[in-house]
């Protein structure tokens, strides 16, 4: 990492004047100048409105940044000052490199323009020159995915399209420091994914200046966090403490307290499975907290790399009937399913898989190198063999979720990637009991009782 910052705020604070009817914002601009003529003291006729104060800190080069707070905190200003869009009150900022952004959803587009026509605009502006995003322009079209919508007027986007059009650009640009607000929360699965796996590889040789109100997202993405509150600068540390004092402060003033029905909680007296029964499952189930999870169809088409002596045919979720399903419940138990082709040779397979979050998190997952290490394969070109996970799966928070699938012949140290599938199977949750955390585990008991000496 550089000794000398990329972005250095410097006891910046941005003030705004609010009128409380518009003629008192034209009497602030003439009477003012009247009574400085007859050389006479003036009433203001607004009062001001500090959205920053006295804001200082630096970011190096290669660092990722999450900044966090509340809405009306200051982060978006803070964010357009940074990249020039805003200038402020007092202080001073010093950017060095060439920052992309992705700010308010659209912004900088014209939307009477169309795509093709955004893209040359954008990337001018963040200092491509014409014959660069010509060489650049069918691979900004292929991540953008919005298919003959490139032709159309912006203004005729969803939401989700625009935000596809301005990662792609920025994606393209070769920019030193990117710089993104919440814009990713709009866009589906398989794009979200796309765009995490571009700002996972980009950290590498980049900054990133993230915003998020998913602190899981910033305290996997991020080296820092910066928590901005009413304006103020609270604290700047690591993201695992700062996010834990953060969400601290907001139930501190929230102040919230659950209501629990003791009837949830009576312990079943007939026999039960107390490796994965949840005393809760059957009140959840007959509620509107059911976790129900919609399943879609494998793509054999997805993103995938690796040497090739092998192919991923088919990945399932199904039931204890080894049906497909194409819904299932957060709780029951489940089977996955990955059938394969060997192309090749292949004497010690191992074939994995992770779970992983709209952020690109892999919150669990396994593989069969354990559970197959004393036995003996081998594999010849065109044979068909299939990997089957059995397991219960989890309530999960409501979003979108894709399973990543790793086929490799080795160990689990030393091994070839045959083939590695990301996004083979995506399914969403729509509904949840999860209050906390990324995935929910079974409770034999929950009990809140007096004290017994």
């Amino acid at each position: 990492m550089s000794s000398n910052p990329v972005i250095s705020v410097e006891k910046v604070s941005k003030c705004y004047h609010v009128y409380d009817k518009p003629s008192s914002r034209l009497k602030q601009l003439v009477i003012p100048k009247f009574k400085k003529l007859l050389n006479q003291d003036c009433q203001q006729y607004y009062s001001e409105f500090s959205a920053l104060s006295d804001i200082d800190f630096n970011i190096y080069r290669g660092e990722t940044v999450g900044i966090i707070g509340r809405n009306g905190s200051g982060k978006s200003t803070l964010l357009q000052m940074i990249c020039g869009t805003l200038w402020p009150t007092s202080g001073e900022i010093k950017v060095q490199g060439r920052v992309a952004a992705l700010l308010e959803l659209g912004s900088g587009f014209n939307p009477e323009f169309t795509g093709h026509d955004n893209i040359f605009m954008n990337a001018t502006i963040l200092g491509l020159t014409k014959q660069d995003i010509l060489e650049r322009y069918d691979d900004i079209v292929k991540f953008a995915d919005i298919g003959d919508f490139i032709h159309q007027p912006v203004k005729s986007y969803s939401s989700g399209m625009m935000v596809r059009l301005a990662f792609a650009v920025i994606a393209h640009v070769d920019a030193d420091i990117l710089v993104i607000d919440e814009a990713l929360a709009v866009g589906d699965a398989f794009f979200t994914q796309k765009c995490m796996r571009f700002l996972r590889k980009f950290m590498q040789t980049g900054t990133i200046l993230f915003v998020s109100h998913d602190t899981a997202a910033v305290k996997s993405l991020c080296d820092r966090v910066i928590w901005i509150n009413q304006g103020k600068l609270v604290e700047d540390g690591s993201p695992k403490e700062v996010c834990e004092r953060y969400h601290q402060k907001l139930y501190d003033e929230q102040q919230v307290t659950e209501v629990k029905n003791d009837d949830i909680y009576s312990t079943s007296e007939s026999k039960i499975d107390v490796e994965y029964y949840d005393q809760r499952d059957d009140f959840i189930n007959s509620s509107n907290l059911r976790n129900d999870l919609k399943i879609f169809e494998f793509d054999e088409n997805a993103d995938s790399f690796g040497t090739g002596g092998a192919k991923i045919i088919n990945v399932a979720l199904i039931d204890t009937n080894t049906r497909p399903l194409s819904w299932c419940v957060g709780g029951e138990k489940v089977s996955l399913k990955i059938e394969m082709l060997a192309l090749s040779n292949i004497k010690s397979p191992i074939v994995g898989f992770f779970v992983n979050n709209q952020f690109g998190q892999a919150i669990f997952g396994e593989n069969t190198y354990i559970s197959c290490i004393d036995k003996s394969y081998n594999y010849q070109n065109g044979d068909r063999f299939l990997a089957e996970f059995s397991f219960h799966m989890p309530r999960l928070p409501a979003g979108d979720y894709s399973i990543t699938i790793g086929l490799a012949d080795g160990t689990q140290q030393e091994h070839v990637q045959l083939q590695w599938m990301h996004d083979a199977l995506i399914f969403k949750a729509d509904s949840s009991s999860v209050s906390t955390g990324i995935v929910a585990i079974p409770m034999q008991n929950i009990e809140l009782k007096d004290f017994e000496e």
